[in-house]
């Protein structure tokens, strides 16, 4: 196999806010039997292609991708035309059966293996300027764009295992991906785990929006993500470490608008521990790959100042009741966008055309206002990020490890609550914060399918969900084909 790595042509790829970057490049691909390796100013460039690749198609900006994490949780439903997708009604109603030739599913394998690969060849490049740095600055530098780069291996392989369980675990090129045997989930979670260990000592103390490149992960990213792995694993000393020194290191704090964290305002706040970042640049735009559009209204708005979406991943009528039970406000204007409606912006949406009702409401937290469009766009969601670890998400976990430890959790539970309005609890029981997760965290990433999964509540929650077969999707069949030892 000739390996690549993605680099950065005349500039670095991150960027200062959510529609200013620090010095844009156009993205290209470098064998890395070019690169001249003693030009370590150069350094940066395998780690920033990696940040390139993350938030591509072939990355965690992925809308099939997300689909496929997202749509098992009952807090969402498929959305769009019944025929639309219909593979993903499959996986929402757990026909596995069904999805082994599922274009989606495959490419889902692939784009987040491409990613493993691409790290390893970053290493491999990163390795080689190691070789002609002089200085122990230079070095510690190296060792930091490493742990950049574990980092995003780590998450792949994250979302790698808790979509398949049992997946070949790749750290080195030579190893061929199509004879590979697979490793055990547990063997995957105890990479991930020494992955972070290698990332928290060699990654800076700062908040991702404290450092050179807004936006680079830091020791505290890799800590959010210790947390939700061990989660997984029901690891609730270690959640509870790793939680504990991301909030007592008091860089970070929840954004004083639960509406407007969605928007740009929320764009590299001190709330994000991680997000992929776009923009529109003297005319050049750097899209997701229709991720926001993915999720945006089928109806669209009226004077087409917003483009329409596709419809996909829409609130669930369950989780509107008990939005609605709740007293929810904030969060309930947040994750519900109904058509026929004007939001607090003046956009107007378009009435539901559908008669089956099936584009009625849509996912909020992916709507971007027109006033906050980049000038002369209409594209649904243009300009803005994606978030995937936030701090509400990490005290959740860090009230919820410390109940389990008999510990009290009231304060960090009630500082979400705080944000979204809504009155403060005494003694929050283990069923309450996992209620309050799947309001906060509606929507977002399949956490909630996640929390029923590792808490054993998804059997008798989730309709069709058999415990023991339902949580891990089929290796695609295609890859099956390649590979025999996958099945």
């Amino acid at each position: 196999m000739k390996l690549y790595i993605y680099t950065i042509i005349s500039a670095l790829l991150l960027f200062s806010s959510c529609n200013d970057f620090l010095d844009k490049y156009p993205e290209n691909t470098v064998d890395i039997q070019e690169v001249d390796y003693t030009k370590t100013e150069d350094m940066f460039k395998p780690a920033a292609g990696i940040y390139a690749r993350v938030r591509s198609n072939n990355g965690f900006g992925s809308w099939s991708a997300y689909g496929l994490i997202a749509v098992r949780g009952d807090d969402i439903d498929k959305g769009s035309s019944p025929a639309d997708q219909g593979d993903l009604t499959n996986a929402e109603n757990f026909n596995y059966s069904q999805l082994g030739g599922y274009w989606a599913l495959n490419g889902t394998w692939q784009g987040l293996y491409n990613l493993v690969l691409n790290s390893n060849a970053a290493l491999i490049a990163l390795d080689e300027y190691n070789k002609y740095t002089t200085t122990d600055a230079e070095k510690k530098l190296n060792a930091q764009y490493h742990a950049e780069v574990r980092f995003m291996r780590a998450y792949a392989y994250f979302y790698l295992v808790r979509l398949f369980g049992d997946i070949p675990l790749v750290v080195d090129n030579e190893t061929v991906l199509t004879n590979s045997l697979k490793t055990s989930r547990a063997d995957i979670y105890k990479f991930i785990n020494d992955e972070i260990t290698f990332c928290v000592a060699n990654l800076p103390a700062l908040r991702p929006n404290e450092m050179p490149y807004k936006g680079q992960v830091t020791m505290y990213t890799a800590l959010a993500l210790k947390a939700k792995a061990n989660s997984d694993i029901n690891d609730w000393d270690a959640v509870l470490s790793a939680t504990n020194e991301i909030i007592n290191s008091g860089k970070f704090s929840l954004y004083s608008s639960f509406y407007d964290y969605f928007k740009l305002p929320g764009c590299l706040s001190n709330e994000n521990l991680f997000e992929l970042q776009y923009a529109v640049i003297d005319g050049t735009v750097f899209a997701s790959d229709a991720w926001f559009e993915f999720q945006g209204p089928r109806n669209g708005f009226v004077g087409d100042k917003i483009g329409g979406g596709w419809g996909f991943l829409t609130p669930s009528p369950k989780f509107e009741a008990l939005f609605k039970s709740r007293g929810e406000s904030d969060r309930f204007e947040t994750t519900f966008l109904f058509a026929g409606t004007i939001t607090r912006e003046g956009d107007e949406l378009k009435p539901s055309i559908a008669p089956e009702g099936y584009d009625r409401v849509f996912n909020g937290k992916t709507y971007l206002p027109s006033t906050q469009l980049p000038v002369g766009k209409t594209t649904y969601g243009l300009g803005n990020n994606i978030r995937m670890l936030r701090y509400a998400d990490v005290l959740l976990l860090n009230a919820e490890a410390k109940v389990r430890k008999g510990q009290n959790g009231d304060t960090p539970f009630n500082e979400v609550r705080t944000r979204a309005k809504m009155t403060n609890l005494t003694n929050v029981t283990l069923d309450q914060i996992l209620e309050e997760r799947s309001i906060e965290l509606a929507g977002e990433w399949g956490e909630r399918f996640y929390d029923l999964v590792r808490t054993g509540k998804a059997e008798g929650t989730l309709n069709g969900f058999v415990a023991g077969k339902s949580e891990f999707y089929p290796v695609p069949q295609a890859q099956i084909d390649l590979n025999p030892n996958l099945r």
